[in-house]
């Protein structure tokens, strides 16, 4: 297929356009104009984009990709990754804010789902934009049994900083979504699913008086490349691969 179908069709169905974000969503890098093999991948890195040209890919879509808005040089690192992509005619495809808030393949509804929420509705302001999801458990859960459910889909090593109490009303935000705590607690959620969180956040976060489970910045924004590599799949029956490379983080 064109590879300008596809990205035009990805631009529209992940409205890149109606998010503010710091990342350059869309086409970043131009490469073949005819698609047959798609990787996927979390991040665009030498590491991904190897694997891209090992399997013959002609098109890599990421979730972070590599540009920014911040003008960068083309040196170092940053020249290895351009060279590599440019070399193998290699197309890159970034989609940040629009695939975490996507509602259909996004990593939040995504993650809601895997955790079983019911009566969803949308959550979770970014520069205007509502990016994410709340929702209920049909009854209360013991935090444990939530995590469990949570790992058998994503992976172990979940974190938790738990208030003894078990999780009913639950907000959804992948990467670090620990800034929106105070959020989440305002629109009555006892518990916020998330990936990572740093030192500073744990006295607030226990000061609070909130669930929180960390599943990783990484593997809580694996669903959302996944669910749009099945849904590429079941339209444009291209051949893809996803490129898994955890950071642990």
């Amino acid at each position: 297929m064109k590879l300008a179908e596809l990205t035009g069709f990805l631009d529209d169905y992940l409205k890149i356009a109606d998010y503010k974000d710091r990342s350059n969503n869309g086409l970043q890098v131009q490469g073949n104009p005819e698609v047959t093999k798609v990787a996927f991948a979390v991040d665009a890195c030498l590491a991904s984009i190897k694997g891209a040209v090992n399997y013959g890919a002609q098109l890599l879509i990421v979730h972070h990709g590599l540009f920014w808005s911040e003008h960068l040089q083309i040196t170092a690192a940053h020249y290895e990754r351009i060279k590599l992509l440019i070399n193998n005619n290699i197309g890159l495809y970034g989609a940040h804010i629009p695939l975490d808030a996507h509602p259909e393949v996004g990593n939040n509804v995504q993650l809601a789902s895997i955790a079983g929420l019911q009566n969803v509705q949308p959550w979770g302001e970014h520069q205007g934009d509502v990016i994410s999801f709340i929702g209920d458990l049909p009854q209360p859960l013991p935090l444990e049994r939530l995590v469990a459910r949570i790992e058998a889909q994503i992976g172990k090593g979940c974190r938790i900083q738990s208030t003894g109490q078990p999780a009913q009303r639950v907000a959804v935000l992948s990467g670090f979504g620990v800034n929106f705590i105070d959020a989440a607690r305002a629109a009555g959620a006892d518990t916020l699913i998330t990936g990572e969180t740093s030192h500073t956040w744990y006295h607030p976060v226990a000061e609070l008086g909130i669930n929180v489970i960390y599943g990783g910045h990484y593997a809580t924004e694996t669903v959302g490349v996944l669910a749009l590599a099945r849904k590429l799949v079941d339209k444009f029956q291209i051949d893809p691969t996803f490129i898994d490379l955890p950071t642990g983080m």
